[in-house]
């Protein structure tokens, strides 16, 4: 034990030892670690958004059990652990990523709750992970009681159980850097600006399902040689430089240069196609650039190089650029503008009150919609699970509605709903898989963009309800219950996402289940 944690534990000891409530909690920690089989939500956020990379090395600060640190290593991404408790003699050698999984909010001293996150960031070499039980998240224990600033379990342990922004602020106050939201409950805390912004415009960048255009037939002799330089364009909307592209020397031997390569490769393609790759991209950076005033917008110097490249290539000037976010950033305050671009949007199912669109469609929105629902996601993080995304019109509130059987069940039901007011900022969830009659979804196809790959055989379906008058009392059908009663109304099943004929056999049996 260094002198710093030596000290921490003297003080420690110190307080306890007058507070017999304080002395069981503070030896109860270790009873807060529990057994995961897979990663845990903050480390499998971490690889999901790309904090934790290729080549990355990962500090597990207060593992517990040392699940997350083992499930590293079976995937090759070298990590270790520490934990005062059940790894006391484990490495904490800094790291290029710390994780602080659920460890501040069972501390129940404040002061040494800071001194534990100081700890974990001196570790962070880039960037560190920071979780917590937020307050709508207790359903794993049950507050008998309080104590400090927080809860005392039945256990009896200690949570301290955060707002999503209470979060937020406290871990910026205490190490001075932006928080930046990873999910619920969920921050990372980037050494360098830089990586910060290179991550925030990685998140908003449109991640559509397209590969890059290929070659076309006019210039199939330069085809391997062109790719990568086809690839970038797709990616940046602009000429690369020789040191973002591996085989520049290559091209500018055998073609000149890489513009004249471009032009080449432009000639080659449809004008539409092209002109819809820049506009793409700019409007990606606009999005990028307005979200970020929220943590205070950085200096066009502060910017990682292939941003400051692309804004330069796709605006007259950063000045430029930023008075345009602004510009869009200002017009998402205004509803009847939201509404109206709901009413013009070319994909989702469209509400009196709403607009819901499946997250593969989110980047086909128009951009103002993809900046009202970027505003949610820069406050919130990414919702695991959330794969249906409500734009309410009538109020400035955005929904994450999680439908895990979304593919394979005809009318799948809703797990879980997470709810984000823009102007209050108040989160709220809602928990549905435990109940016996939850809200299911029809006309799946709706919600898709033209191209997914499901989308017909959806329709397929839906046209075979409609058929059959399955939908006409919209009153009774949005629930699991009021569905199944129709369809035996109805002489009806399904199978798969067919729909058949009832068997006799089940005219009086128990409500069937929808087929999957």
């Amino acid at each position: 034990m260094n002198a710093a944690h030596a000290d921490q534990a003297a003080a420690r000891e110190n307080r306890v030892g007058a507070n017999p409530l304080r002395a069981t909690l503070a030896g109860n920690r270790h009873r807060t670690a529990i057994s995961r089989t897979d990663y845990s939500r903050p480390i499998r956020g971490a690889l999901a958004d790309g904090v934790i990379g290729p080549g990355a090395t990962v500090l597990d600060y207060g593992c517990g059990l040392g699940d997350d640190v083992r499930h590293l290593g079976l995937h090759g991404t070298e990590s270790w652990g520490w934990d005062p408790a059940h790894l006391p003699d484990g490495s904490r050698a800094p790291a290029q990523v710390v994780n602080l999984g659920y460890v501040v909010n069972v501390i129940e001293d404040a002061d040494e709750r800071a001194k534990c996150l100081a700890c974990a960031w001196a570790c962070a070499e880039r960037v560190l992970i920071v979780s917590a039980r937020l307050a709508s998240q207790t359903r794993d224990f049950t507050p008998v009681g309080r104590f400090a600033d927080g809860f005392v379990t039945s256990v009896p342990t200690f949570q301290k159980l955060y707002h999503h922004n209470e979060l937020k602020r406290w871990i910026e106050s205490q190490l001075g850097e932006p928080a930046v939201a990873g999910g619920p409950g969920v921050f990372y805390v980037f050494r360098d600006p830089a990586d910060r912004m290179g991550y925030l415009a990685n998140r908003f960048r449109r991640s559509s399902r397209a590969s890059p255009p290929s070659v076309a037939s006019s210039i199939e002799a330069h085809k391997e040689l062109l790719q990568p330089l086809v690839a970038f364009f797709h990616a940046h909307a602009r000429v690369p430089g020789d040191d973002e592209i591996a085989n520049a020397a290559e091209i500018r031997e055998r073609l000149g240069s890489l513009r004249r390569a471009l032009r080449l490769i432009e000639r080659a393609h449809d004008p539409g196609q092209w002109h819809r790759v820049i506009t793409a991209r700019a409007h990606d950076l606009l999005l990028f650039l307005a979200l970020a005033r929220f943590d205070g917008r950085p200096r066009f110097g502060q910017l990682p190089l292939t941003l400051r490249r692309d804004i330069k290539s796709l605006f007259p000037s950063y000045r430029q650029a930023c008075a345009e976010a602004d510009v869009a950033l200002r017009a998402v305050g205004n509803l009847r503008r939201i509404s109206r671009a709901a009413e013009r949007s070319t994909v989702g199912k469209r509400t009196p009150s709403a607009l819901y669109v499946h997250d593969s469609a989110l980047d086909a929105l128009p951009p103002l919609l993809r900046l009202y629902e970027g505003c949610a996601r820069s406050y919130i993080g990414r919702i695991e699970g959330a794969n249906l995304i409500k734009l309410h019109t009538d109020e400035p509130i955005i929904s994450y509605l999680s439908y895990p059987d979304f593919e394979s069940d005809p009318h799948p039901q809703l797990d879980e709903a997470t709810t984000v007011h823009l102007q209050t900022f108040r989160v709220r969830e809602r928990h549905y898989r435990a109940s016996k009659n939850p809200p299911i979804l029809h006309r799946k196809e709706l919600f898709l963009p033209p191209d997914h790959p499901l989308r017909a055989k959806f329709a397929r379906l839906t046209r075979h309800e409609e058929s059959k008058g399955l939908f006409e009392d919209s009153s009774r059908i949005g629930t699991r219950y009021g569905w199944e009663q129709c369809l035996r109304e109805r002489g009806f099943a399904l199978k798969g996402h067919r729909l058949v004929h009832r068997p006799r056999a089940l005219d009086n049996s128990t409500p069937a289940g929808v087929g999957t």
